[in-house]
């Protein structure tokens, strides 16, 4: 049975992948961390996992390594409700694993084992169904996908067979660790740029993305580039959205914040919800804001992705 067949996904996501091993611990460096948790991990597989949890239809197109954490990998993608269909191993290549540093309330370093190369850098072009990516109702690509080959042509034949489609989403999620030379990050996501409908990031991201940070002007250069929906998140200061016809400003929801991590893989899957379900803009980013604030205040990411009766809870109790 060929995936034109098949029911779409409500969601697809392209991107990393990981064994997220993060300390019990916290305020203290990772060399007198005692104890540590496993949980999934990578930014594209935390979003499907976010969308799953909202009860959206979401798999992953991703590749381990054939070794114990790639079984793991397998095994919690099911559990947590995200189809592995698409998930494949890389001979002679290990699954990452990614440690963390939690100093709240906002510092987080991370440490990435992703040497010589990660297998979700290794997505090629002739594997991709891309029946499965055409039909999707969304489909959530990330800058880092874009910083290696073959994954960067893998991005560009998906994009190419879905042809501009709305709903196709662009995280400008840009690590500079990722990228042997950084300038040439602005040269794809520019590329990128023409090929997708929605694009989100902070304002780091949109300043390497179209050389801006001020949130205004950064929303409407991505408008300049053909992007139908611009989402600058501000952190404290809440998230702005823009479109040809509409400005919409949200505030920020605050919480104890525990790890920031994660939070705004949250917000993208609370993101895909609201868009599928035709609400406003302002609701969509108000569920979006509370959806990545839950996960901050907690310690992991996948596990800690909230539901929507939670997130609708929170939205009620303070009256949004």
């Amino acid at each position: 049975m060929t995936s034109a067949s098949k029911t779409p996904y409500d969601v697809i996501t392209i991107g990393r992948v990981g064994i997220d091993i993060y300390p019990l611990q916290d305020g203290v460096g990772l060399e007198k961390v005692e104890t540590f948790g496993k949980y999934l991990g990578g930014s594209a597989t935390n979003v499907a996992v976010a969308a799953a949890r909202h009860g959206l239809k979401s798999a992953v197109i991703t590749r381990t390594g054939n070794d114990p954490f790639g079984t793991y990998v397998h095994e919690e993608l099911r559990r947590l409700g995200v189809s592995d269909e698409f998930v494949s191993g890389v001979e002679g290549l290990n699954t990452p694993v990614v440690f963390c540093e939690i100093f709240p309330p906002d510092d987080f370093p991370l440490y990435f084992y992703r040497d010589p190369i990660a297998p979700d850098l290794v997505i090629k072009a002739n594997e991709l169904d891309l029946d499965a990516i055409t039909n999707a109702k969304i489909y959530w690509s990330t800058v880092t996908g874009l910083s290696e080959e073959p994954s960067r042509t893998a991005h560009f034949a998906a994009w190419e067979a879905r042809g501009r489609k709305p709903l196709t989403i662009l995280d400008l999620d840009y690590r500079p660790m990722f990228w042997k030379h950084p300038e040439n990050a602005s040269i794809q996501v520019a590329k990128a740029l023409e090929n997708v409908t929605v694009a989100v990031g902070n304002k780091e991201e949109c300043e390497v993305a179209v050389g801006e940070t001020e949130p205004h002007r950064a929303a409407d250069a991505l408008l300049e580039r053909g992007i139908e929906l611009a989402i600058v998140k501000q952190g404290p200061k809440g998230v702005l959205a823009k479109t040809k016809d509409e400005t919409v400003e949200v505030p920020p929801y605050f919480v104890d914040v525990i790890n920031g991590l994660g939070a705004g893989d949250s917000f993208g899957g609370a993101l895909c919800y609201g868009l599928l379900q035709g609400w406003s803009l302002e609701k969509i980013l108000r569920f979006a804001n509370v959806a990545g604030a839950v996960v901050a205040s907690r310690r992991e990411c996948s596990t800690a992705m909230p539901t929507t009766a939670e997130v609708e809870a929170i939205l009620k109790e303070i009256g949004a």
